[in-house]
């Protein structure tokens, strides 16, 4: 294949992403049930790719130098990178591709999909080629894949979309319409959460209790169900206690810590209509549905008094799916 550069020895190509929360749905997803997750643009990820002479080269907070030597956590999106150069018929060679992230890494909101699919963005307008959702979804798996062990793929689905996703693994994606306006904070734990060690602790809880789990895992999918009635029509107050019953349950499961607890109960205390962990738990994010859009100002600023290591107030609104505030 052959490049477009605007000389022979310089082209630049960017591409870029914004992040994703789940709303509902944590775990339970990836054995079958429903989840609804939401775009986050608050946070995301930029890739610039441009022709720099000899290997390829990574540039993140994380890692600078060859791609062949990157440390063992940035082997997905090494992987990732290699599969898109073979799938555009690039040589594997003359590139520098820079991440540039605003997203918290190991925080439940969608770090490594975001960053795979900016890459994948980006090193498709380095041939001046558009890139369909379903490469674009495939391609970024790679690096999900190595990331999570099973992914439900429902990170880069919402990471593509900007529109609220209604899940189920090996069903058609659907998009929610909402009904008004919800006001959500995202507040940040501060401390790193283990997606793939989240999963396997659940796997392993319905091997070892079937029954007792899978009726946790069922629970959360009825509740996920109500909560996608409640953003359509019944509203926020009936979406706040859907939120409060699958906290429940994900507690149940081992995956909602007690510095995630503490964040969760102080902003019920504080008037949250519902709030529950977001992701894949133990560390990592809580998500809470405040009353308005004055209330979710008053809490994001209580919760950061109170230690949350980062909050974001954010607005799904009625006309315009995930718009940030």
């Amino acid at each position: 294949m052959s490049i477009q550069k605007a000389t022979t020895t310089e082209q630049t190509a960017i591409g870029i992403a914004h992040s994703k929360l789940i709303l509902i749905g944590e775990h339970a997803v990836v054995h079958g049930q429903p989840a609804i997750a939401i775009p986050f643009p608050l946070v995301g990820v930029e890739s610039v790719v441009e022709y720099v002479p000899g290997k390829v080269k990574l540039d993140s907070s994380f890692y600078h130098g060859p791609l062949d030597s990157v440390p063992e956590n940035l082997s997905g999106i090494a992987n990732c990178i290699k599969e898109t150069l073979t799938y555009l018929d690039l040589p594997m060679n003359d590139l520098l591709i820079q991440i540039k992230s605003s997203i918290p890494h190991g925080k439940g909101l969608g770090s490594s999909a975001s960053v795979a699919i900016s890459i994948v963005r980006s090193l498709f307008a380095y041939t001046n080629r558009t890139c369909t959702t379903e490469e674009l979804l495939e391609l970024a798996n790679v690096a999900e894949t190595y990331a999570h062990g099973s992914p439900s793929g429902i990170d880069t689905l919402t990471i593509t979309s900007e529109s609220s996703v209604w899940y189920e693994k090996d069903h058609p994606a659907d998009f929610i319409q909402l009904s008004e306006d919800f006001h959500f904070v995202v507040a940040d734990s501060g401390r790193i959460g283990d997606t793939r060690t989240s999963v396997e602790s659940v796997a392993t809880l319905l091997l070892s209790a079937p029954r007792r789990i899978q009726r946790k895992l069922d629970r959360i999918g009825e509740l996920t169900h109500q909560a996608k009635h409640a953003l359509e029509k019944a509203g926020k107050h009936f979406l706040g206690q859907m939120l409060n019953e699958a906290q429940k349950e994900l507690e149940a499961l081992g995956v909602s810590d007690a510095g995630l607890n503490r964040l969760i109960y102080f902003a019920r205390q504080e008037g949250a209509l519902g709030a529950k962990l977001t992701g894949g738990g133990n560390g990592g994010c809580i998500i809470a549905l405040a009353q308005n859009e004055v209330h979710s100002r008053q809490l994001a600023e209580k919760l950061r008094k109170v230690g949350a290591h980062a909050v974001w107030p954010f607005v799904l609104k009625k006309d315009k799916h995930g718009s940030g505030e």
